[in-house]
């Protein structure tokens, strides 16, 4: 087992995350880690990315805005528009998202528990920015997918049996991707369905905070 560098961990994440989707899919990245997620789409596969800012159709990001500086993603990433895509105002964008039409969004996280709670907007005591779109996201598609690091800075787990953050959204969760493992929500807990190359299932279970269903 080796130790990769935090930034090689981020690019493995989005890579992993790039195999969860199906073609003709629409789908709406956070900001953050799940936008590298684009530079690794398989060639076979052809999905729709909704930016919640109001572009269907977004692209990878891009060195530098070039001839149109405000085409960025959520996070404000200079991005290509794909074939196709399409411009929205913010209204029709979150009319898209709370009705229904996205097949699968990708967050981030500060903590995941085991019943699929998800806490991704808020520390008490730090000053926050908001919580964005993440609300209307995890209530709003049909699949959620949890993109982070599998512990925080401090090396403590960010995957535990009860979230004492804030929560954004209670049961929303159904899959977890990490630099360690692929971590699934299901009824009876939380499975253990795959283990990276940069872990073992000791490793896993050591930084993980609750029980698991070990199904590798």
């Amino acid at each position: 087992m080796t130790t990769p560098l935090q930034s090689d961990m981020r690019e493995y994440i989005a890579q992993r995350v790039a195999h969860e989707f199906s073609d003709g899919e629409v789908v709406t990245l956070g900001i953050g880690l799940p936008t590298h997620v684009v530079r690794y789409l398989p060639p076979n596969i052809h999905i729709m990315i909704q930016a919640e800012n109001g572009i269907v159709g977004c692209g990878p990001q891009v060195g530098a805005p070039v001839g149109m500086p405000h085409v960025t993603d959520a996070g404000g990433n200079a991005v290509q528009i794909a074939d196709g895509g399409a411009f929205c105002d913010s209204s029709m964008s979150f009319a898209i998202i709370r009705g229904g039409h996205i097949d699968k969004t990708v967050l981030g996280a500060l903590q995941v528990d085991q019943k699929g709670n998800l806490a991704n907007y808020m520390i008490p005591g730090k000053l926050v920015p908001g919580m964005g779109g993440a609300m209307d996201l995890t209530v709003g598609a049909k699949y959620v997918i949890i993109a982070m690091e599998h512990c925080a800075k401090d090396g403590s787990p960010k995957i535990l049996s009860e979230c004492t953050l804030p929560l954004t959204a209670a049961g929303v969760v159904n899959l977890v991707i990490t630099e360690k493992a692929v971590l699934k929500v299901l009824p009876d807990g939380l499975h253990l369905i795959e283990v990276s190359p940069y872990s073992t299932i000791n490793d896993i279970v050591t930084h993980t905070a609750c029980d698991l269903i070990i199904d590798v």
